[in-house]
């Protein structure tokens, strides 16, 4: 990230978007995450709107991650909202992690919005919202832990009250995936209270069944369970 700070540090703002083309590692399996972070370091707000406005994938990649950092702010908060159920992960992804760089700052926001979020009726939302806390470096205190597993608990109520026809849908599928290693996160981070809640899952339902195995599997969390 260094690097790429100091390479955009030298250019001119209306160079920043043909270097970004230049460096994004797409189309590959993996988008330069490093320089996403160094243009949210050192870009500003219209320069965030530039990038999002191109309809680019990477170029708006790199502008939700930057405006994330602002989203205590309501009208932000309201557009990365919205930007959570665009139809590109790799968007989706930069809600997470914008979100995540608010939360650096800024805990409690990030927490009145993820306790929202988590109760949206929209699978795509909640998903964001269990993305963006269960982060390990973000879950230092067990008021965060808790938190987090607050979200993945509401969230997998979530999953658990749609329609078995409904859960085959793109959307639940996704959601379902991040409570598949989400949950080993937030319990990981503080493993008593996280393991009661863990063990209260209620595995009849094959969806929870499915979770509950995937964190099991995760390392973080085997090591609490000592295998």
């Amino acid at each position: 990230m260094t690097q790429h700070r100091h390479e955009l540090s030298l250019r001119d703002r209306s160079a920043w978007p043909a270097y970004l083309d230049a460096h994004s590692r797409l189309p590959g399996p993996r988008a330069n995450t490093q320089l996403a972070m160094a243009v949210a370091d050192l870009g500003d707000g219209a320069m965030f709107d530039e990038l999002i406005a191109s309809g680019d994938e990477y170029r708006t990649f790199c502008g939700v991650v930057g405006i994330g950092e602002a989203a205590a702010d309501q009208q932000v908060a309201a557009r990365l909202h919205e930007l959570s159920k665009d139809g590109r992960w790799r968007v989706r992804e930069a809600v997470a992690t914008g979100l995540q760089r608010l939360g650096d700052h800024d805990f409690p926001a990030l927490e009145r919005i993820v306790l929202d979020w988590a109760d949206d009726e929209h699978p795509l939302v909640r998903r964001a919202a269990v993305a963006a806390i269960c982060e390990p470096r973000l879950l230092h205190t067990h008021e965060a832990a808790a938190t987090a597993v607050e979200v993945c608990r509401r969230c997998t109520a979530g999953l658990v009250a749609h329609p078995a026809d409904e859960r085959k849908h793109a959307d639940v599928r996704t959601m379902r995936q991040s409570l598949g290693y989400c949950w080993s996160v937030a319990v990981a981070a503080d493993p008593e209270p996280g393991l009661a809640a863990f063990a209260a899952l209620d595995q009849t339902d094959p969806d929870v069944a499915w979770i509950v195995r995937e964190n099991r599997g995760k390392k973080r969390l085997s090591r609490v369970l000592g295998g």
